[in-house]
């Protein structure tokens, strides 16, 4: 990355990432973000997140480099000042994260669609397990999985939810999807699929109205769905920057070596 690129600074309401924000406000010469090619964002996992969203929903996409001022960090950088922030941000290597596009019909026939850089996962509303028949590539695959639900994942949202729910770790650059029941009842050996991101994946819910599905497109809630379609975003490519020797790809390694 070139030390000329123009960087934004994108804040949480969090007082630490505030904190952090006011020990940086002087020591480079920030842009709006509207102009920045680089947004430099301070939070946690789901500022990011909320940050990535907010650009797909706007049609500006900008690399972003985190720093970490909230909790687990998986998607930002360690908060150090050994070097300044725009020798840092030069210095980081890319990393392109795609998201899913959910669409999703609900039952009195509304269309909606979201978008996930994590997962989507379809869950039961209610204390009766809800039943879904699953489609890919328009083929049906399974004619029903019940149980408490089930989710599609990218490679970058493989260790959040999906690794919680027993799925694979996928590597970046894999162009994989990750399948996942959550807490399958039938068939019960079923430990999910691993597609490759040119699918598309159906769920149709079986008994709607007896058994009511929501769909989750990262923190977005679709309740009461009929039916759900998932494909990879090609059109919606994101960028996220990371320190050498602590890009993405290496935190997922070694998620896979944890005891």
């Amino acid at each position: 990355m070139s030390k000329e690129q123009k960087l934004a600074l994108v804040v949480s309401d969090s007082t630490k990432a505030q904190e952090g924000a006011e020990a940086l406000r002087d020591a480079h010469a920030w842009v709006k973000p509207k102009d920045a090619d680089v947004l430099v964002v301070l939070g946690g996992d789901g500022y990011m997140l909320h940050v990535l969203h907010r650009m797909i929903d706007h049609g500006r996409l900008v690399p972003c480099y985190g720093l970490n001022l909230g909790t687990v960090g998986f998607l930002m950088n360690r908060n150090s000042n050994r070097r300044t922030i725009g020798e840092r941000v030069a210095r980081a290597r890319p990393v392109t994260v795609r998201p899913l596009c959910m669409e999703a019909v609900t039952q009195d026939g509304q269309d909606v669609c979201h978008y996930a850089i994590n997962e989507v996962s379809l869950l039961r509303e209610t204390r009766q397990t809800a039943k879904l028949e699953v489609r890919v590539n328009g083929k049906v695959r399974m004619a029903e999985m019940a149980g408490d639900g089930v989710l599609v994942a990218t490679p970058a949202g493989s260790t959040a939810y999906n690794l919680s729910a027993n799925g694979p770790i996928l590597p970046l650059g894999c162009n994989m999807l990750a399948l996942t029941p959550i807490s399958p009842f039938r068939p019960r050996r079923w430990k999910g699929a691993i597609l490759p991101d040119s699918a598309e994946v159906e769920f149709r819910v079986r008994e709607p109205v007896k058994r009511p599905v929501s769909a989750v497109a990262d923190q977005m809630e679709v309740r009461d769905v009929r039916e759900v379609r998932i494909r990879a975003a090609r059109d919606k490519e994101l960028t996220l920057l990371f320190d050498p020797g602590a890009s993405l790809e290496e935190r997922i390694f070694a998620e896979q070596f944890q005891v």
